[in-house]
């Protein structure tokens, strides 16, 4: 089979094609066909050295995608040859409470991920996709949807009629919009591109702040929302934004910090707001099988569809890494095979 390996991650040349044997099916594992691919930012992060700790060169990247069974083991009965699939990246969290050991089996960083004609999956952890769904449509929730998902129904309950503050337009950030849409709630997102807002107000926000414009941004939304603030904010800037979306918080108001991104300024500047504000703070990463089947359910019963900015082939992948790393994109950077 043909595939991807990571190299030396030294920088995006460093991926490398490769061919190898097809892999066989062990003990309670299914191999899938990839049919679509879905890069997120810890592609980058990972070719780069920066994300995944010490792996082997010879690591297939890529951590969500669709595709269909072509093999099961013996006994395997949760899924069958034909099916199409998806599957979370944190492949032993099935079910229940986040739990640090799921970082054990991380699809595209500990284990080979979905860059290659066949990729190698716990029959466990993967999900039959509703026919009515396109490859489109579900190849990049299993960490961007995923996140969003746990972020606003799992974590912060979120309810008709609150603000949810999206930073920037990444693939999380965008999932979140989506969802909190449907689930009636509002929407402020932000950017450094004015023609990146204009498509975020296509797609559902209500409030657009340009932070290249605001550099205090947050009292920009404080402004537009009469003081208010945010109920929800979901933190994927990192430590240098952390101090924003503290001031940018509604009394009772829920920060749920998504991704690893560092940074040079201190990680609570406003200390007091948490106690005179009552904010919650709280960190995830993704989400379980569970929450995928409810978020699969979502997705089907309420036709949310997902923003493609560029799909490229199977053979152009380096070409689509360095397009999402030019960061002009709105939407999900794809491969096909």
């Amino acid at each position: 089979m043909k595939a991807l390996e990571i190299g030396k991650r030294d920088g995006l040349h460093a991926l490398r094609a490769t061919t190898r044997e097809t892999p066989v099916a062990g003990p309670g594992q299914v191999l899938v066909a990839p049919r679509l691919v879905s890069l997120i930012s810890r592609d980058l992060q990972f070719v780069r050295g920066t994300y995944g700790g010490v792996q082997p060169e010879t690591r297939i990247p890529v951590s969500e995608g669709v595709g269909v069974v072509t093999a099961v083991a013996a006994g395997v009965t949760s899924v069958k040859v034909g099916e199409r699939v998806v599957c979370g990246h944190f492949a032993s969290w099935i079910d229940g409470p986040f739990n640090p050991a799921v970082f054990g089996h991380d699809i595209g960083i500990t284990h080979d991920g979905w860059l290659a004609e066949t990729v190698v999956l716990p029959a466990a952890a993967v999900l039959p996709v509703p026919a009515s769904l396109a490859d489109e449509d579900v190849a990049g929730l299993a960490s961007a949807g995923l996140t969003a998902w746990n972020a606003l129904v799992e974590v912060c309950r979120v309810k008709p009629g609150e603000l949810v503050l999206c930073l920037g337009t990444g693939g999380v950030a965008l999932a979140a919009l989506k969802l909190a849409k449907v689930l009636g709630a509002r929407v402020a997102i932000t950017s450094s591109s004015n023609a990146k807002l204009v498509i975020a107000r296509e797609l559902g926000a209500d409030i657009t702040i340009n932070y290249r414009t605001h550099p205090q941004w947050a009292a920009e939304l404080m402004a537009q929302t009469g003081g208010a603030g945010a109920d929800i904010v979901i933190e994927t800037g990192g430590q240098d934004t952390l101090g924003h979306s503290i001031a940018a918080t509604a009394v009772n108001g829920r920060i749920v910090i998504i991704g690893v991104t560092p940074g040079q300024q201190p990680a609570v500047p406003d200390y007091v707001s948490f106690i005179t504000r009552n904010i919650t703070i709280r960190g995830i990463a993704n989400g379980s099988r569970a929450m995928m089947s409810d978020l699969l359910r979502a997705v089907a019963a309420n036709r949310i569809t997902t923003t493609v900015s560029k799909t490229f082939g199977f053979a152009e992948a380096p070409e689509a890494y360095a397009y999402y790393a030019a960061a002009n994109h709105v939407g999900k950077v794809m491969i096909r095979f």
